[in-house]
């Protein structure tokens, strides 16, 4: 590819991923090629390139002669996630407590401090809350002082961002401290306890993600082969989802 080309690419997966994030773009949800690119302005190649990326990331999913959707995840897929995710961000939180500076674990503090205050809001900005969410364990990885292990936990960010903010509470929370906890564990010097605050708090991401897309894992059992490429059928699948949500995460 040029280098415009690239630059194209590059902007056309900012766009998709975006949309992904902050809910715009539905879990099995198809995507026309031929209409982003006119959205966008750009050739097929760009929008291509850029959703395949997406689909190598696992935001998307393709089919022969189907098209291209928002990947609907299985049981076993989002099961798999967490237990890389537990590996990877437990050994990060091992890194972290040993190697970072007093500075570096201020920073995360503050950042904690903020998350929980966003969980706790109804109308908060999803995609900024993802954002930070991402940050957050972004930069407890890059405080390991590893950059191979940095870079595995930055490919699963994406994926479990999908599906963190599904089916919101309705009604506010009693305010947690899940991530001021976590910190103040990787922050007190003892590798193997922040190692382990960091393995609950996945598992309780793991909890919760599987709870919150349930209606999804029946999605994938009853159209996990068939795109709903109608706008009418995909707003009747939205319904669908919509009515069997559960009211609390």
């Amino acid at each position: 590819m040029t280098p415009d080309n690239l630059s194209l690419a590059a902007e056309a997966y900012n766009t998709v991923r975006q949309r992904i994030l902050r809910g715009e773009l539905t879990m099995g949800q198809v995507i026309s090629r031929r209409k982003l690119a006119g959205e966008l302005g750009m050739s097929f190649l760009p929008v291509s390139e850029a959703l395949l990326r997406l689909e190598f990331e696992g935001l998307l999913e393709s089919r022969p002669r189907a098209g291209t959707r928002v990947r609907i995840p299985s049981v076993e897929d989002v099961q798999g996630h967490f237990v890389v995710r537990e590996a990877l961000e437990t050994q990060a939180a091992r890194l972290f407590a040993q190697n970072a500076t007093p500075e570096e674990k201020a920073e995360l503090q503050r950042l904690a401090v903020r998350i929980d205050a966003m969980a706790a809001q109804v109308e908060s900005d999803r995609f900024h809350y993802l954002s930070l969410h991402e940050k957050l364990h972004r930069r407890i990885a890059e405080c390991s002082r590893c950059e191979a292990l940095c870079d595995a936990i930055e490919k699963t960010h994406a994926l479990a961002s999908t599906w963190m903010c599904v089916a919101r509470p309705s009604t506010p929370e009693e305010p947690k401290r899940n991530h001021q906890n976590l910190v103040e564990a990787l922050t007190n010097g003892d590798p193997e306890g922040a190692g382990e605050a960091m393995r609950r708090h996945i598992v309780s991401s793991m909890t919760r993600a599987m709870e919150r897309l349930q209606p999804y894992f029946h999605l994938h059992q009853t159209r996990g082969a068939s795109y709903a490429r109608s706008a009418k059928k995909q707003l009747q699948a939205r319904i669908t989802l919509e009515q069997a949500e559960p009211v609390s995460a």
